[in-house]
């Protein structure tokens, strides 16, 4: 065999693993969009969540004030954050029942596909929060964009994702350990804490529009592009340690 027809044959093998990969990604995110269909508990647990931080600050402060565009996008993406906990943490105790994490260790679909497969289904969860949120947090605090409104379709994703797939590796970190729900923030907080910056930097220039945001928004892609690979590579330690 020719070394043209050894790279041409690798090439083929590659792509057919590639097509294996995403197929069995979709398997995963398929199903845990079927089973939070079914029980609503994520998506209903983070919009109460909130909506009650919503509701608290916009009693404690003007909603009419200047003041609200400055603060009110560190509001949103800490409500996020606080409220993604016990979601992240529930779409991994789904997988204990019935051994079915045991099982998708012995499976030979590769660990990453499950990993990226729960984390783009924690993704969709929360941008549909936030799609519910966007317009209360107008009304709550009247809020009028004076920056590039177009903006925030970048930010909100690249945001969130920064947060789920963090949140969706320790939390599945966490799994073996006794107080998981304690461990979650302690590792999650720390290590977002620049995507959190970036976050609620862009979103406060948007809104104010006194600044340019693209310096946070590439922040946030390049935060994105390291944690996302790194989390990649590590998944298959983490659900086959003991």
């Amino acid at each position: 065999m020719s070394y043209i027809d050894r790279a041409l044959a690798d090439m083929r093998n590659d792509l057919h693993n590639l097509q294996v990969f995403f197929r069995d990604t979709f398997h995963h995110f398929r199903k845990d969009v079927r089973l939070e269909w079914r029980s609503r508990d994520s998506i209903v647990g983070m919009l109460f969540f909130t909506l009650l931080v919503l509701v608290i600050f916009s009693l404690s402060f003007d909603p009419t004030s200047d003041v609200s565009r400055q603060i009110v996008g560190g509001i949103l993406w800490v409500s996020l954050l606080f409220a993604s906990f016990t979601s992240l943490n529930g779409s991994w105790t789904r997988e204990q029942r019935n051994r079915v994490l045991e099982a998708q260790r012995m499976a030979p679909s590769p660990p990453a596909a499950l990993f990226l497969g729960k984390a783009l289904a924690n993704l969709l969860f929360t941008l549909i929060v936030e799609a519910f949120l966007s317009p209360l947090f107008i009304i709550f605090y009247n809020l009028h964009v004076l920056g590039q409104a177009w903006k925030l379709a970048l930010v909100m994703p690249l945001g969130t994702w920064a947060l789920v797939c963090n949140g969706t590796f320790f939390a599945a970190m966490g799994l073996r350990t006794r107080n998981r729900e304690l461990l979650l923030p302690l590792i999650l907080v720390p290590v977002s804490l620049p995507a959190l910056l970036g976050m609620m930097m862009a979103t406060t220039a948007i809104l104010t529009g006194e600044s340019s945001p693209d310096l946070w928004i590439r922040l946030l892609v390049a935060y994105n592009i390291a944690f996302t690979i790194v989390c990649l590579l590590l998944f298959d330690t983490v659900l086959s340690a003991e």
